[in-house]
């Protein structure tokens, strides 16, 4: 039985911190910290549980199943689960995710030198989706080509830009805006929505535990066990970036105050600290952020619709990689626009998916409460993402007065009431199954 040793699961963890740490990663706290002000830990606080808390349960989910979204989609029925992989498939992949990692990285790290331009954009996506393939097209070198080659020179300039964020601050702590005043810990909550690690999590899982097969574990309870290790190790990096990051956009108010982005908010606290030299970090840091990420939605893209349709794994890098490449090329804002309001649709679905497979020991029959609960997440969720996306005439009134609706977690309370019932109907028919 082969067993990993300590610097292959290291070098596992720092593979799972790469794929997790990517454009939203980046460009997401410092923003949210700029507006925090003096309520930046409460605000942290609520971006790690999504950002940080979410992802690893995920993690730990799909380890105890054992497989990916598959084996945890299982009770609501194959076709319903088959269109809610899909659905999170193409979102964290080349719809949203994968080609925002392009667009970010361009604006960040290339464009302050080249100006943001539509030629450049386009040939930078060339030469970045041309990178991401080649590490993608053979997913058993995922370990050796990222997690012990590129991951520690990412680390190190990210040591570079949190330590200098900590022991460096461009001013005091600022003022809270207006949106984080009242209710910081739930407003930092839905911002790490945005991050969209628990949907990349769904995904990752797979390539997780291929990633150990091909370092020749068998054993199913190793498999899980060194996942779990991974997500911890991944976990515990993202945390302290983002900490760092917080602090380092709610320490910037007096030189990046009017910045409408984390993008600007980064871009403007390098040069101030470390002048042309930060710029070069700067472009260091979330190039390598973002090509990793890249390449690990690919690969769990390329596994799940390759297994999903009679079309090899290879040629779905391909077509994937190549349509992500004319998304990029749409520019952020468009991106960002539009992504919002499907993650507000999607996001409840992915946390109540983990919560449920996590309670699975409580279920007699777990089918009998994922579809009702799921059934419901999936009505409020698209009332919270259309809602969202400004189509507030078509939502229906009595859904914009439930508790926290303004706040696009109107789902909660409801979805909460079906699985009590739900739990209480799987309990007694269970009962009386026993009984007969």
């Amino acid at each position: 039985m082969i067993r990993l040793k300590g610097l292959d699961l290291l070098a596992l963890g720092f593979m799972t911190f790469a794929l997790f740490l990517g454009a939203g990663n980046i460009i997401f706290p410092p923003s949210a910290g700029l507006a925090a002000g003096h309520s930046l830990w409460f605000a942290a606080l609520g971006f790690l549980l999504t950002g940080v808390g979410l992802p690893l349960l995920t993690v730990v989910a799909l380890a105890r199943v054992g497989g990916g979204m598959d084996r945890l989609t299982a009770p609501l029925g194959r076709g319903a689960g088959t269109l809610l992989a899909v659905a999170v498939y193409l979102a964290i992949g080349p719809l949203f995710a994968t080609p925002r990692t392009a667009v970010v990285s361009f604006e960040m790290g290339v464009a302050p030198f080249t100006g943001n331009a539509a030629n450049p954009l386009f040939v930078y996506t060339v030469l970045f989706f041309s990178a991401t393939l080649f590490l993608a097209i053979n997913p058993g070198q995922l370990v050796n080509r990222v997690g012990k080659f590129i991951t520690p020179v990412l680390l190190a300039a990210l040591l570079v830009l949190g330590g200098a964020a900590v022991f460096a601050p461009a001013g005091d702590i600022g003022t809270t805006a207006e949106s984080y005043r009242n209710g910081p810990l739930l407003k930092g909550f839905l911002e790490g929505y945005l991050t969209m690690d628990t949907l990349g999590a769904l995904v990752f899982g797979i390539v997780i535990a291929t990633a150990i097969r091909d370092r020749g574990v068998s054993e199913p309870a190793l498999v899980t066990r060194y996942s779990m290790i991974a997500g911890a190790i991944a976990a515990l990096g993202l945390s302290l970036v983002y900490l760092a990051l917080f602090y380092l956009g709610a320490t910037s108010q007096g030189i990046a105050g009017e910045a409408q982005n984390g993008v600007q908010i980064l871009t403007t606290y390098v040069q101030h600290t470390f002048g042309t030299t930060g710029s070069l970090l700067l472009a260091v840091v979330i190039t390598l952020a973002c090509l990793t990420t890249a390449v690990g939605l690919t690969t769990a893209c390329g596994e799940f619709f390759s297994g999903l349709m009679p079309v090899g794994y290879r040629t779905v890098a391909v077509v994937f990689t190549l349509f992500s490449l004319l998304v990029a090329n749409q520019g952020l804002t468009q991106l960002i626009s539009v992504s919002v309001p499907v993650l507000v649709g999607l996001y409840p679905l992915a946390i109540m998916l983990v919560a449920l497979s996590l309670l699975g020991r409580c279920w007699v029959s777990p089918s009998r409460v994922f579809i009702p609960v799921m059934a419901v997440t999936l009505v409020f969720g698209v009332a919270d993402g259309m809602s969202a996306a400004g189509f507030t005439d078509l939502v229906p009134v009595l859904f914009t007065r439930l508790p926290l609706a303004a706040q696009s977690m109107g789902w909660l309370v409801p979805v909460l009431v079906t699985l009590a019932i739900a739990f209480a109907v799987d309990r007694l028919l269970g009962q009386r199954r026993l009984a007969s």
